[in-house]
């Protein structure tokens, strides 16, 4: 007897989604399918746990794939628990177990975007199927010993059916009657890519057109146990992931079972440039819930900061339906991200102690990344800062780390001192490290536009303050007393205080106050800020951001000991020459700041300076 159902109202508008939208990856439905009947036959061997009594005990565990070219017809079987009519009614046609209302609610707020990658989060991956189907049948036979096989039957408009069959074998098939677009899922070679690439992992044998050999692995590498997989496995696997050619720089292999149990394979590549055969189109990592793959591209594993890894992260405590939206605000999932998060960064502070040589290639190629993740997640500084790596004033091109800079300075020094620049040749002969190089104290050099920002949230390192070294208040410790005769043996501008008026009077409002300093030996002027300005790491953030930003009063120190400044201090009267040259000095210090000046000007008055110099040589 026949039983006419009607469709809920928004499991129809489900099925128009689904039969009347353009998918960019219609091969999903094979991996919903599959998963159904993964979870059929999980479903088996929970009830024959405490069930003895189940229609045919000895019919072995498996999914079946088969493609009839000359039907049109594609049709995926399991030997798991079955359905009877009620069943069939209860899941396959009614709103309260399809989650159709929650996908719709996806779909609106998705818009315009591929929705054949939240399909599996609402438990509505059996209607996928119907971007493929014009007709699909299910036939199934439930393990209950009294229930007789039933037949479901839609094409995909208003109504369903259901009705008796013949069936033999415990379990279901569902039998797809392709579209004219879809004859390419009745290829072998399509179907076995496709269960290679969604469903290579699914706990039970897969087989194709009832052949003997088993396509997927079945057993999924991340759930082995460390120890029980050689390197060589781990490389192949990554190379087969990721489709690169080179090897993964280095691994993590996680098992754990508290606070939230779980499995994780994470790669880091070799390089941080996106290889040529790479398919990523989002990074995240892919989520497994039993082995079932539920999303391919998941960020909400990891910050954002860390998004250079690959790899795979499985879960017993994900439920299947989890929704994209209720990502953030699932407990699950933050536990996952807490977990796998603190683990990554524990592998790099391991290989930055362990193995320096293969964490230098890592902080060559990622650096910024974790620079990145110092300047957007104050939440893990405390983990993060350990993994720094800078070079410094005194030490060339050598890459140091905090612990390596503080555990050279002298015991009383109790400061990190660092510059913030463009570049690091600029920064090496920046004015402010002449004091330095005078008293032969190391500074930190950073010159990466992220540097101004990772600044800003770190204040100290361990017990040591970080001082950037164009604070106008620095306290350096007092030179040797032989360099100290040797500076007061100097000669000094005369009438510098008449010089320095002079200076003020030609820069006017672009300086607070122009003053003498002896912390300067090779340069004749500085700027420094005044008290109560924005820091030097907020302003280049300002800058690189190219945000408006009043700039900071400034003040000019002059180096009284200085060939020019003692030339400039001799000459009286009204002189354009030395308008011209108190001009440049203060646009040098502009420069030498990061600071760029009206180029034009500058150039127009360059070659004043040149022709007044040639005159005079003349």
């Amino acid at each position: 007897m026949t039983q006419n159902h009607k469709f809920k109202a928004e499991t129809r508008q489900l099925l128009d989604i689904l039969i009347h939208s353009l998918y960019t990856e219609k091969d999903i439905f094979l991996r919903e399918l599959i998963s159904n009947a993964s979870d059929a036959l999980s479903r088996l061997n929970y009830e024959i746990l405490t069930n003895n009594e189940y229609y045919q005990p000895d019919l072995p565990v498996k999914i079946s794939i088969r493609s009839d070219s000359e039907n049109n017809t594609l049709t995926i079987s399991d030997t798991g628990i079955g359905m009877n009519q009620s069943e069939m009614v209860e899941n396959l046609g009614t709103i309260a177990h399809s989650g159709a209302r929650a996908f719709l609610e996806a779909a609106s707020e998705a818009k315009d975007a591929d929705l054949s990658s939240i399909i599996g989060q609402f438990g509505v991956g059996f209607y996928s199927a119907f971007m493929v189907a014009e007709k699909i049948e299910v036939i199934s036979r439930s393990f209950r010993p009294d229930d007789g096989p039933a037949k479901w039957v839609s094409d995909g408009g208003d109504k369903y059916q259901i009705l008796a069959a013949d069936k033999e074998n415990r379990g279901t098939d569902v039998i797809l009657h392709l579209n004219d677009d879809s004859k390419e899922f009745l290829e072998e070679y399509r179907l076995r890519q496709i269960i290679k690439r969604h469903s290579d992992y699914i706990p039970f044998p897969i087989y194709l057109n009832d052949g003997e050999e088993q396509v997927n692995r079945q057993t999924a590498l991340w759930r082995q146990q460390p120890h029980q997989v050689k390197a060589e496995e781990y490389n192949e696997f990554y190379k087969q992931f990721t489709y690169d050619f080179n090897d993964p720089l280095s691994y993590m292999h996680l098992s754990i079972d508290a606070p939230i149990q779980l499995f994780a394979l994470l790669f880091i590549p070799s390089t941080a440039e996106p290889h040529i055969f790479s398919d990523r189109k989002d990074y995240g990592l892919k989520l497994y819930a039993r082995k079932v793959l539920i999303q391919e591209f998941t960020r909400e594993l990891l910050p954002e900061f860390l998004r250079f890894v690959q790899g795979i992260v499985d879960s017993e405590d994900i439920p299947l339906n989890v929704s994209r939206e209720s990502f953030q605000s699932s407990k699950i999932i933050a536990q996952l991200r807490n977990v796998v998060t603190s683990k990554v960064i524990d592998h790099l502070n391991t290989m930055s102690n362990k193995e320096p040589e293969k964490y230098e290639k890592f902080w060559k190629e990622f650096g910024i990344f974790i620079k990145e993740g110092m300047a957007t997640s104050p939440e893990h500084i405390s983990q993060l800062t350990n993994l720094i790596r800078f070079q410094t004033l005194n030490k060339g091109i050598k890459l140091v780390s905090f612990k390596e800079y503080t555990s050279e300075l002298e015991q009383d020094q109790k400061k990190i001192y660092y510059i913030i620049g463009e570049d690091l040749l600029s920064l090496r002969n920046s004015p402010h490290l002449e004091a330095f190089k005078e008293r032969e104290l190391d500074v930190i050099l950073f010159a990466d536009p992220v540097d101004p920002f990772m600044m800003i949230n770190l204040k100290k390192f361990e017990n040591y303050d970080m001082i950037n070294v164009t604070s106008s208040d620095l306290e350096l410790p007092e030179i040797s007393k032989e360099k100290s005769e040797t500076k007061s043996e100097q000669p000094a501008a005369e009438n510098i205080n008449e010089t320095l008026a002079f200076f003020k009077t030609i820069l006017e409002s672009r300086v607070k106050e122009v003053r003498t300093t002896e912390q300067l030996v090779n340069s004749p002027a500085r700027l420094v800020d005044t008290k109560g300005s924005p820091s030097p790491e907020i302003q280049k953030a300002y800058r690189y951001l190219q945000k408006d930003m009043d700039t900071p009063e400034k003040i000019l120190e002059i180096n009284p000991h200085h060939p020019i400044i003692i030339q400039l201090s001799q000459i009286s009267g009204v002189s354009q020459l030395r308008d011209l040259i108190v001009e440049q000095i203060y646009e040098n210090a502009l420069i030498a700041e990061g600071i760029q000046p009206e180029m034009y000007k500058m150039v127009n008055r360059i070659n004043d300076l040149l022709l007044a110099a040639l005159q005079k040589a003349s």
